[in-house]
């Protein structure tokens, strides 16, 4: 029976967007599945221009409801609160579990686009040093591609999705295609300046960000909001809605299928080729199958985990494309930690426009050239710099025309560094299966073994004795540090569990993002990830997609899949 469709994409977040339009563009015809409900780019952000007054809860949201239903996903306070709450999962209606002695934030965003519409959009080309780095030191496996692989996706990813930013020449860093450059604040050009004079090994630059910062096709420069997480009507930011989902649309190739749960997928032992997805409708609990030639993974780190080790049968007993018995393991998240906060002072008379969504940062200077530390791999700072309104009021003592004086002006300049460490693969951090719970569609409840380890712990002490020494040579008042790293997860940088690698009996994937075991069943999201370098993920993911999309169609016209 022919196949109803060339290809199926599971997932409709950043990578699945970007496959969606690659495999259509190609002349594929694709169905892609979402499990979250449709929203529609500019008439689906609901709350995209309202202001507090408008709002039940003035913007803060239902505290009391949070605790009950948002217990997880409310943490993120910098991007979750009452206009945004639609985009991320209800944690009591979406239950996952956690291992003995194991602590795991899951953040999801289940919706047309995935977290594509609530991510912090930076976007950091790895280099060499990252791709090299297991076979370098001896951890973990080694990556079948280099820089080289990957570089010419990367030109090609940017120049799609629109990158700001600056060239700045440095190996651990490449430069990319970038639009103009935002404008650095008063006290950041401070401590960039005296941390160049002081620190000939580091440097501090803007961030590198997906927020296109002049018009690109029908997508409007950014406004200097801030509020990207509500979505945004001028298409300023990337996601699927503004990007990747109009340009597969275009092509009339697409079928977008949304409120179905992938539950598995079908693979047939006679030809060892993927056959498509059974599925589960989220609101009429309808079980449908689907067949196709290509089946692409991109429902999320850990949610593609779960989907293979969910697909079992005879030929495969413990999930599927695994012989290797390597999936879904390695499972890996950044290793965060608010570093320093400083008080800058002597620029009390400078102000900033609106409200930049990007950061500074600082790239990693640790085990980089002569450099030798007692851990392995290294960090990255990520920060800002802001002036506090009247809301810090509620934070200290005062009462009365006195407290109200003070307010009248913004506050002292303040700076953040937090560090994000490479977080090492280790096997025992993994995804499984529950052994008894299950979700709301029936199925077997996610369960999350995760820990960070001792060279973790180091890279982050450094990065507050570092971060400390980098504010207070620039003559900031340090008001506090830490090396106390957040909860597993909280950097929304998940990734691993279907590594690739040139040997199939340690990894689940080959160099072009191919099942060893089943060369028709393609995994692109942050699950395919072998080390984690400290950049954000999401710039590699995208270019290993298009990578991995044009490759497969290749084999496809040519019959090898």
């Amino acid at each position: 029976m022919e196949p109803q469709f060339d290809a199926i994409v599971v997932g409709s977040g950043i990578t699945g967007g970007w496959s969606a339009k690659e495999l259509t563009e190609k002349g594929l015809k694709v169905l892609m599945i979402e499990r979250g409900p449709p929203i529609e780019h500019q008439s689906g952000y609901v709350n995209e221009m309202k202001a507090p007054w408008d709002m039940p809860f003035q913007g803060f949201g239902d505290a009391n409801l949070y605790k009950r239903e948002y217990f997880v996903q409310s943490k993120k306070r910098m991007f979750f609160n009452e206009y945004t709450q639609q985009h991320w999962v209800n944690d009591a209606q979406n239950p996952y579990s956690e291992a003995p002695g194991s602590k795991f934030d899951w953040f999801r965003g289940y919706q047309l686009g995935g977290k594509s519409l609530i991510w912090g959009r930076q976007c950091y080309r790895w280099s060499d040093i990252d791709f090299s780095a297991n076979k370098t030191d001896g951890e973990g496996l080694d990556w079948p591609i280099r820089y080289a692989d990957v570089a010419p996706w990367y030109d090609y990813v940017e120049k799609f999705i629109g990158v700001s930013g600056s060239s700045e020449g440095l190996e651990v860093l490449p430069d990319g295609h970038f639009l103009p450059a935002m404008e650095m604040r008063a006290a950041e050009k401070i401590v960039k300046r005296s941390i160049e004079e002081n620190f000939p090994d580091r440097r501090l630059i803007i961030g590198r960000s997906a927020n296109i910062t002049k018009q690109v096709g029908d997508r409007g420069p950014c406004q200097n909001r801030l509020l990207c997480s509500r979505g945004c009507s001028y298409g300023a930011y990337f996601s699927t809605q503004s990007s990747t989902l109009p340009a597969a649309r275009a092509t009339g190739r697409l079928t977008v299928l949304t409120d179905t749960v992938v539950e598995a997928v079908d693979y047939d032992p006679r030809t060892g080729r993927a056959t498509g997805v059974r599925t589960v409708g989220t609101k009429d609990k309808k079980r449908q199958a689907f067949t196709a030639r290509l089946v692409v993974m991109n429902a999320g780190t850990i949610n593609t985990n779960a989907i293979l080790l969910r697909s079992r049968s005879e030929r495969f007993p413990n999930g599927l494309a695994n012989d290797s018995g390597a999936l879904g393991r390695y499972l890996m998240d950044h290793a965060s930690a608010t570093s320093a906060v400083g008080l800058v002072h002597g620029i009390d008379d400078r102000a900033y426009y609106g409200n930049r969504p990007n950061n500074v940062i600082v790239p990693r200077f640790r085990n980089v050239g002569d450099d030798k530390q007692a851990f392995h791999r290294g960090y990255m700072f990520q920060g800002g710099s802001s002036r506090r309104g009247w809301k810090r009021g509620g934070d200290g003592p005062g009462l009365g025309a006195d407290l109200k004086k003070e307010l009248e002006g913004p506050g002292p300049w303040s700076l953040f560094l937090g560090a994000f460490a490479e977080c090492m693969p280790n096997a025992e951090n993994r995804v499984m299966l529950h052994k008894s719970k299950r979700d709301l569609q029936g199925l077997e409840q996610v369960e999350i073994s995760f820990n960070y380890g001792e060279n973790e712990l180091a890279a982050l002490r450094d990065a507050e004795a570092q971060a400390r020494a980098m504010l207070e040579k620039a003559g900031a008042t340090v008001v506090m540090s830490s090396a106390k790293p957040d909860t597993g997860g909280s950097s929304i940088h998940e990734m691993g569990g279907a590594r690739m690698g040139a040997d199939p009996k340690q990894s689940v994937l080959n160099a072009f993002n191919q099942a060893h075991d089943v060369p028709n069943l393609l995994v692109t999201d942050g699950a395919c990830m072998n080390s984690s370098a400290c950049q954000n993920p999401s710039l590699t993911y995208m270019a290993l997609t298009a990578r991995a999309c044009d490759n497969a169609v290749k084999q496809l016209k040519e019959g090898a899949l």
